[in-house]
């Protein structure tokens, strides 16, 4: 390897546009050569979400304490007092399995990891086809209140103005033709040539 740093591959987005489902979609499809960069995070687990497999969930104390021990490629206080960030030691052992990490990660982080290594760098950015309809799937999900819910539509519209600093913007208005994308990039970028139908 040229430097001691592999590959990357960025998926970030506003809250609820639907990088999660493609990002499961590409790893999915090329698990041999795609691994999930699992975040850190301080909040608590939702549903069925399990630690060291959806996030390394952490306290506020040990994440600050990874913080000052640099620790993190990247990290964020995304909402007050809930912290995320990647860790160095993930994109460590993806690259020691021979395979390129995807980070699945908020707008800010995105844009750090790209000025920190620009040249080993695909991100996507996903758009949601409108904010009214960003704001229909978040209400859907039942998880928001109120408050909270304004709070992600305000920060999605801030998020969306950013779009320009990634490589690709993909719309996903059709989540199918938003993979296949998606799949297209990754491709070009992983040396793989164009093998995606449609």
């Amino acid at each position: 390897m040229a430097s001691e740093y592999g590959k990357i591959i960025i998926l970030t987005a506003p809250s609820g546009a639907g990088k999660t489902s493609i990002t499961r979609y590409l790893l999915g499809k090329y698990p041999d050569r795609l691994a999930f960069s699992i975040s850190a995070a301080t909040r608590s687990p939702r549903g069925s979400e399990k630690d060291g497999v959806d996030y390394h969930f952490m306290s506020v104390e040990e994440f600050r304490r990874r913080i000052h021990e640099h620790e993190f490629m990247e990290w964020e206080m995304v909402y007050e007092g809930k912290y995320y960030g990647t860790l160095k030691s993930e994109m460590r052992r993806i690259w020691a399995e021979g395979r390129v990490p995807v980070l699945d990660i908020d707008v800010k982080g995105a844009i750090h990891i790209q000025q920190q290594y620009p040249e080993n760098i695909l991100s996507l950015f996903i758009e949601p086809p409108s904010i009214d309809e960003l704001k229909r799937r978040l209400d859907g999900r039942g998880t928001e209140s109120p408050d909270s819910l304004q709070a992600r539509i305000n920060k999605a519209a801030y998020e969306i103005s950013f779009k320009d600093h990634f490589h690709k913007v993909i719309v996903n208005e059709n989540l199918e033709a938003a993979c296949a994308d998606a799949e297209r990039a990754v491709l070009d970028f992983i040396g793989e040539g164009r093998k995606v139908e449609g």
